[in-house]
């Protein structure tokens, strides 16, 4: 008994609840009817694209940008003709760049300099004047305390060979 009544009230709250709830959206009603009976915008006009221009390539009877141009560069008068040694045996030190390379010390023995390299892998090695260093045939010219100096030998670009100065630094621990 108890619980049929309970189930009743319920139920009447529950229905006074839906009736009131339809007097809450009238005005939201009223807005939407409102809404419709104003005209309809006119739509957009679809924009008009301008008529494709085919593009006429004229280069195509030129030289390929990816062929060595046909004036080569010519070697600057007193620029000594230079290429790297085929037959050499290449040293150590030859397989790593010159980035990869960083003076860690010198080393005095009698009239002799040796810098000290340490190389890409964390190894360290004993360098003087005349070795080879870095991936372009450089041969050390002068080793000092506070670095070396080394000649490398490029590739001209022109199907030649030039001699380019670089350095390298004592790197300073800090």
């Amino acid at each position: 008994m108890m619980l049929r009544l309970l189930t009743l009230v319920v139920l009447a709250v529950t229905l006074a609840g839906c009736s009131s709830g339809q007097q809450r959206f009238t005005d939201l009603e009223a807005f939407m009817n409102e809404v419709r009976a104003r005209p309809a915008r006119p739509p957009e006009p679809v924009p008009e694209f301008q008529p494709y221009q085919p593009f006429a390539y004229g280069a195509a009877g030129k030289r390929s940008p990816f062929d060595p141009p046909v004036e080569q560069r010519r070697r600057p008068e007193g620029m000594p003709d230079v290429q790297p040694d085929p037959n050499r045996v290449k040293q150590f030190l030859e397989q790593f760049s010159l980035n990869e390379l960083r003076m860690v010390g010198t080393l005095e023995r009698q009239d002799d300099t040796f810098a000290l390299i340490r190389d890409g892998r964390g190894g360290v090695h004993r360098v003087t004047r005349g070795d080879f260093m870095g991936q372009n045939h450089g041969r050390i010219q002068e080793v000092a305390e506070s670095g070396i100096e080394l000649e490398e030998i490029v590739p001209d670009g022109a199907g030649g060979w030039l001699l380019r100065s670089r350095s390298i630094r004592l790197q300073q621990d800090g």
